[in-house]
């Protein structure tokens, strides 16, 4: 596991620490990460959370207290994302535009969901195991489908 850059708070537990690339990002105490996560540079995440296998966390994503992450959870952060500039040039770390993602305190991300860049997703959401999340989800509701959508109240 490359730790560069990587400040770990207290009580964090890597389940398989060879298995799990983290750098130049914040984990906050007591959180918990599966094997075969990536978490990027840049990435904050609070205390106590739940990032589960396979879930890719991209620079510019920044995640609240209490979160839960499902297994194959996948952050992105470029709307238009290529290889190739218009001239054929290989794209280079300033030919795109980052766009940030939050997740509020006590949310909840299902298996599977890809959640689109620039969105926040409110405190104590839900989001539906496989959604797509193309939009702001608001705090206390259950968010669902492709594309993800309001479905109802958390209760």
């Amino acid at each position: 596991m490359p730790l560069k850059d990587v400040q770990l708070g207290d009580d964090v537990l890597i389940f398989q620490p060879d298995l799990v690339n983290l750098y130049g990002c914040f984990v906050g105490d007591e959180t918990r990460i599966g094997p075969f996560v990536e978490i990027q540079a840049g990435v904050r995440i609070g205390k106590k959370c739940k990032i589960s296998s396979h879930s890719f966390i991209c620079e510019g994503v920044e995640i609240a207290d209490g979160v839960f992450i499902g297994h194959g959870v996948m952050f992105t952060n470029d709307t238009y994302p290529r290889a190739l500039n218009p001239d054929g040039s290989i794209k280079g770390g300033d030919d795109w535009e980052l766009k940030r993602s939050i997740v509020g305190q006590g949310a909840s991300i299902g298996s599977n969901a890809t959640i689109l860049p620039g969105v926040r997703i409110g405190e104590n959401a839900m989001i539906a195991a496989g959604a797509v999340v193309v939009s702001d989800v608001p705090p206390n509701t259950i968010a669902a489908g492709v594309p993800c959508k309001v479905i109802g109240p958390v209760v």
